[in-house]
């Protein structure tokens, strides 16, 4: 479908007036360290700025060892529960469990079998787009960037709610679950319409099934003839719960928090976090992964050879290969160092899943720069708290193994986390009494102004 607009012009005009912007913006960065102001909310430790109190999730990345806090391993809680009980529980018993986890996450505690079936059965019923939703709304205006349909398709259901504005929980909690059923059917939609009208592939649609979970309704409709194996829906699954939440302070859900402390209406929150995640310092990360190891596969020609590796790391970080970024992506993470427990807890999984696939090699791969990446870091930077690898290490693995397309992996991303988004934003309407509006300092010198002759 072709684009009539001209909006991505750039004339001199602009790059003119666009130096200006740069020339008159810039603090110097020692003022930051001379007001104590902590960039992104970390302090110099890289702690995180304490601005709210949450229930949902906790995250554990240091342990006080004779009254001084050090570095653990990593540990992450929903609802007080350990996040590798949960896993063992539902995995052990093999069923499902991103709905058990959505429930937790909302209701802050575990189901019972009979509530546990009733929400099932709920979530199913909720899995239905308003009448020629499609048509009108996802096939009309097209986009490459699919996280861009699906903001847009949220804003858009606003006018499909009778009550929209409604800020009553029961009211929010209805659009919620609408929400989370609706999010895996507007992602693979979106893709597909895409495939159709810039692609010029086929197009196929399925309707959802009432008698499936979360991951294998992805997987049913993502593909054309509808199959896959259970342990692919089961990973997927593990891959939904690991991603649904983060605690309060990662960069969407605190959006949600901001936004949601505004008083506008849950479409409008959840597009806003949408935008967040959209980012590539957010929820792009495992995408980078991929190409990263794309190149890497490419360039090293023994992938056995633990130097020529080592190598090709060493030019990562300085910036002499991939994006030149000097980023190893994959590793490290904001708040835990000695490990991430998303990906432990994925990284088996992952493993069973190339054995199926063939792709042991690929995989023993990962598991090699896994380890040496950690030592060339430390050796480079000077790092002692420790590097490890994060969810997006081999999340993007698991994702090409499964045969889904780069251009769904944030949006899966996001399929996951408007679990967590919603209970946040629900929490913040039961206990937020303010909006949430941090200061900034001003640092530009006062002027005298001037008319426009003598300027």
């Amino acid at each position: 479908m072709a684009n009539h607009y001209a909006f991505s012009n750039i004339t001199p005009d602009i790059e003119q007036l666009a130096a200006h912007c740069r020339n008159n913006s810039n603090i110097a960065p020692d003022l930051y360290t001379q007001h104590n102001v902590f960039c992104g909310l970390r302090d110099l430790n890289g702690k995180g700025v304490l601005t709210g109190l949450t229930d949902i999730s906790e995250i554990v990345s240091k342990k006080e060892v004779n009254g001084e806090l050090v570095p653990c391993e990593g540990e992450l809680y929903y609802r007080g529960y350990n996040i590798n009980d949960l896993i063992s529980g539902f995995m052990g018993e093999k069923r499902f469990g991103f709905e058990e986890t959505v429930y937790l996450l909302l209701f802050g505690s575990l189901p019972d079998k009979d509530e546990l079936e009733k929400f099932t059965s709920l979530i199913a019923d909720y899995r239905q787009l308003p009448s020629s939703f499609v048509r009108d709304i996802v096939m009309k205006c097209p986009s490459n960037d699919i996280m861009n349909t699906l903001a847009r398709s949220v804003l858009t259901l606003f006018a499909y709610d009778e009550n929209p504005s409604d800020l009553s929980i029961p009211n929010v909690l209805r659009q919620s679950l609408e929400l989370i059923a609706l999010f895996p059917m507007l992602a693979v939609y979106a893709y597909q319409v895409k495939l159709y009208y810039m692609d010029n592939k086929g197009l196929v649609i399925h309707q959802p099934r009432k008698n499936l979970s979360v991951a294998e309704n992805i997987l049913h409709l993502l593909r054309a003839d509808s199959r896959y194996t259970e342990l692919e829906a089961r990973v997927l699954d593990l891959a939904l719960v690991l991603h649904a939440e983060h605690g309060g302070g990662n960069n969407s859900t605190f959006t949600m928090h901001v936004v949601t402390s505004s008083g506008t209406d849950t479409y409008s929150a959840v597009a806003a976090a949408l935008s967040s995640l959209k980012g590539p310092k957010h929820g792009g990360a495992n995408l980078k992964v991929v190409e990263m190891f794309d190149e890497l596969k490419a360039t090293v020609k023994n992938w056995e050879n633990e130097e020529e590796i080592s190598a090709y790391l060493e030019k990562l970080l300085n910036k002499e290969a991939f994006d030149k970024s000097g980023l190893i992506y994959g590793m490290g993470h904001a708040v835990y160092s000695v490990s991430d427990p998303r990906s432990g807890a994925f990284k088996g999984y992952v493993e069973k899943l190339a054995i199926e696939k063939g792709m042991e090699k690929e995989f023993n791969l990962y598991a090699t720069v896994e380890r040496l990446a950690a030592e060339v870091i430390a050796k480079k930077r000077r790092i002692y708290k420790g590097v490890s690898a994060n969810i997006d290490f081999y999340s993007g693995f698991c994702y090409t193994m499964l045969g889904l397309p780069a251009e769904l992996y944030t949006p899966l991303f996001a399929t996951a986390r408007i679990a967590g988004w919603s209970a946040h934003r629900i929490e913040e309407l039961i206990n937020g009494k303010k909006i949430i509006r941090p200061a900034y300092m001003n640092v530009q010198p006062r002027r005298e102004y001037k008319n426009l002759e003598n300027r």
